[in-house]
């Protein structure tokens, strides 16, 4: 089993910034890691999670929450004010007798999916463009 460390993720901007999600906390079977930006509704966090089911499936559910966050003044007071939350969320379906090879397969075709070089799935993805 593998130790809980901080998860680095690199986002897509002109100039790439490293964003480092440290551990936080495990409840109910639930890992939560969080990018701390001092105002914890401006927190992105990521949780993980694994459901094993009495038919002998595996199901495996990573899910991203970024909030934007805006400075509102009100009576000459400023405050943080979440302004949405955009979500990202991936579920695996492994059935229990799958190999390493087979589960990391399609954990690398799903990693292609979401590649800047796959100009179809960033236009539908990125830029909410339908296909045709």
């Amino acid at each position: 089993m593998p130790q809980l460390v901080p998860v680095v993720l690199t986002d897509r901007a002109p100039t790439p910034v490293d964003h480092t999600f440290n551990p936080r906390d495990i409840s109910n079977g639930v890992v939560t890691l969080a990018e701390s930006t001092g105002i914890p509704i401006a927190e992105r966090r990521i949780t993980l999670s694994q459901v094993r089911s009495s038919s002998g499936r595996v199901r495996v559910t990573v899910k991203l929450a970024v909030p934007v966050v805006q400075d509102v003044t009100v009576n000459g007071v400023t405050r943080p004010t979440l302004v949405r939350t955009n979500y990202g969320e991936m579920t695996f379906n492994f059935d229990s007798t799958s190999s390493a090879e087979e589960r990391d397969d399609v954990v690398a075709f799903v990693n292609g999916l979401t590649e800047a070089s796959n100009t179809m799935m960033s236009s539908f993805l990125v830029d909410l463009e339908g296909l045709f």
